[in-house]
């Protein structure tokens, strides 16, 4: 049997109302939009089964999907994140010296290493999503462009976000 945390199912509900109704109209320059919808997957335990990580990251971008009109797009990069999140943690971390109910964040990784984590997993994500949408390789220098800045704006804003959740204890 699944158990999510309540973390978990507030933070899925807050970040999807924020992709949605926020997120999703800034366009930057005309194109950069920043997806903090992946915070949820970046701050799930780490003790999370990888099958549940690939289904949270499913039902998380279906949900941004269904409400911004994209057609499997958000669905398909967040469950490809969800199902990158183990190796990527596993080679980054040895996850058998932290506590198992764990959550990433600065307390538990160091600022340095929870924003590598956090960067390989926005890089995941929006390279997934940019190539879902475009379906095609043209335009390779507008695409190079839009991937970066988006990966940046994301960034900057899970950094941000991850700021206000310092003073919390070391699993969570």
């Amino acid at each position: 049997m699944i158990r999510i945390s309540r973390r978990t199912v507030i933070y899925f509900i807050i970040f999807v109302v924020l992709q949605v109704l926020i997120m999703n109209n800034i366009r930057l320059f005309g194109f950069i939009t920043p997806f903090i919808y992946i915070h949820v997957i970046i701050k799930m335990p780490l003790n999370i089964n990888r099958m549940y990580s690939v289904i949270i990251g499913f039902l998380l971008g279906l949900t941004v999907d269904i409400f911004s009109n994209t057609f499997g797009m958000h669905a398909a990069a967040a469950t490809f994140t969800g199902f990158m999140r183990l190796p990527l943690l596993k080679a980054m971390f040895d996850l058998r010296e932290m506590p198992e109910d764990s959550i990433p964040s600065y307390n538990l990784f160091g600022f340095t290493k929870f924003a590598q984590y956090a960067f390989s997993l926005a890089v995941i994500h929006i390279v997934t999503l940019y190539l879902t949408e475009a379906f095609t390789l043209f335009e390779p220098l507008y695409m190079l462009v839009r991937i970066s800045s988006g990966i940046i704006l994301t960034c900057l804003l899970i950094f941000i976000i991850e700021a206000f959740n310092t003073g919390k204890s070391k699993s969570g």
